[in-house]
């Protein structure tokens, strides 16, 4: 799906985009945890200068009001996917356009490479059914799986146990945030912008792992009559 000229406050966008031809965007632990930083402080109309809060952690770091709410994301190593609510006007747009400027400028400078960094302008899907606003807590939050197990929506799942443990192990998503985590990025989330789908942790994962034994066809099923 196109990405949508415009955005409207008060509704919810799923937000993506990867490296130019397909290339890895993330290549090492400096590399995530430079877009992890940028995800909260690029959520502001306040200028900044990442020299002045590199060494900083996002905790006591003055970013202001944001201009977007966050409710899930993920970094994989060639692509990202936020689900955001558009909650200022033109918030989204200028979001994302501080993060591909910002991340874009510290990798070409650290890998001493020039041109675009990612393909193209942003992506982003407008959600208007509950059902599919749900479903992409699932969707986003076990893009990891694919790391272990690149097949698992058209195969089936091979080691379920294993593929938990490994999504409630890797720490550049937000999973660790709706599982009750004390870490300084649960403050990248906005999670009362969004519908309180999961009450308890354990309804959280619950619903996380049901998705791990589903295959592909239900996955474009559901897409299909939310889209």
């Amino acid at each position: 799906m196109q990405r949508q000229h415009t955005f409207s406050i008060g509704e919810y966008y799923h937000v993506y985009n990867r490296g130019v031809e397909k290339r890895d965007i993330f290549v090492d632990k400096k590399d995530r945890e430079r877009f992890h930083k940028l995800l909260y402080i690029a959520n502001s109309t306040i200028p900044f200068r990442f020299i002045e809060i590199e060494n900083k952690s996002i905790e006591i770091i003055n970013r202001g009001d944001p201009i977007v709410a966050i409710g899930a994301y993920v970094l994989m190593p060639n692509h990202f996917h936020i689900l955001a609510k558009e909650i200022t006007q033109n918030g989204l747009s200028t979001f994302m356009k501080k993060i591909a400027t910002g991340y874009s400028m510290y990798f070409n400078k650290k890998y001493e490479r020039v041109g675009p960094l990612f393909q193209g302008r942003f992506k982003a899907e407008h959600v208007v059914r509950d059902e599919h606003l749900k479903y992409l807590y699932a969707y986003i939050h076990l893009n990891p799986v694919k790391l272990i197990e690149p097949k698992w929506k058209e195969t089936g799942i091979k080691n379920k146990d294993r593929a938990f443990k490994f999504i409630e192990r890797y720490y550049y998503s937000s999973y660790e945030d709706y599982c009750n985590a004390k870490r300084q990025e649960g403050k990248i989330l906005t999670k009362d912008e969004f519908p309180q789908y999961f009450s308890k942790t354990y309804d959280f994962k619950t619903y996380i792992h049901d998705w791990l034994t589903l295959k592909e066809e239900y996955f474009e099923t559901l897409q299909g009559r939310s889209s």
